[in-house]
């Protein structure tokens, strides 16, 4: 089961705000022995998002989402994850209750009875409206909840999230820890790299197909690097995957490297 992020907002695409999102999700993954198979960055476009969304829907990823789940104009990602699953949106019972909550709150803060019937509450509720049959997701930050849905495969989930990093990662994680916990540390990884100086990738690429051919387990990895000030052109090389077949591949590339009289550097 793979793990996907979509990461939702103009003001990502358009550079206004800067994405972290990607990086937490690879952390909160990692720290966990998990590893983010994709991600994809969306704007405002209901169109867009619907068509993504359909798709992802389609399959059997465990996906986080970030972003559009407000009720401003520019928010879109409940009604698109509605039109993608073709079920209505309906005001979610347990949503409700949290952003009364909400609006209890912020008004005992200001001095104030709550009037739960000002407009301006009864379209904060439009927050509480998921797609049919969604479940909320709690939001420790100021209550009012996200939501997760299940795919039309009949394998994996979405789960959406409000594009604040403070409500997002918290949300993310009780998601991991309340779902998934299975999944925590179930298969072992390895990684060893060197930086091959001077090479090209064309005169490396035998010796890459050689390595995963002979250990299937591993994977091959190429980074290369144009050099700066501080280092010169190299390609940083490696292999990356299952413990036991790792460490000889890895002997193997080096063997292949000797043999081409390439120069390299293992790294750590």
């Amino acid at each position: 089961m793979a793990f996907g992020l979509i990461i939702i907002g103009d003001e990502i695409l358009s550079g206004r705000r800067i994405d972290k999102h990607f990086p937490k999700v690879l952390e909160l993954l990692s720290q966990r022995g998990l590893q983010l198979s994709w991600a994809h960055y969306l704007g405002d476009e209901p169109e867009q998002i619907t068509a993504t969304l359909k798709r992802t829907l389609s399959g059997g990823d465990i996906v986080f989402c970030t972003g559009g789940i407000g009720a401003t104009p520019d928010d879109h990602t409940r009604q698109c994850a509605a039109a993608a699953l073709g079920v209505p949106l309906a005001l979610h019972p347990e949503a409700k209750e949290k952003i009364r909550e909400r609006i209890a709150d912020t008004s005992r803060e200001a001095g104030i009875e709550p009037n739960y019937d000002a407009p301006e509450n009864l379209h904060r509720l439009k927050m509480g409206e998921f797609p049919q049959g969604a479940s909320i997701i709690p939001n420790p930050y100021n209550k009012i909840p996200g939501f997760s849905v299940r795919n039309t495969s009949g394998e994996g989930a979405h789960y959406f999230a409000p594009g604040f990093p403070v409500m997002a990662w918290p949300m993310f994680e009780w998601v991991l820890e309340t779902n998934y916990s299975e999944l925590f540390h179930r298969r072992a990884w390895a990684e060893r790299s060197m930086l091959v100086f001077e090479a090209a990738e064309s005169t490396l690429t035998p010796l890459m197909e050689l390595i995963e051919a002979e250990f299937p387990l591993v994977k091959v990895f190429s980074l290369p690097h144009v050099g700066d000030e501080k280092t010169r052109r190299h390609i940083d090389l490696g292999v990356k995957g299952d413990p036991d077949q790792v460490g000889p591949a890895f002997e193997k590339m080096q063997e292949g490297l000797r043999q081409l009289k390439a120069e390299f550097q293992i790294n750590g």
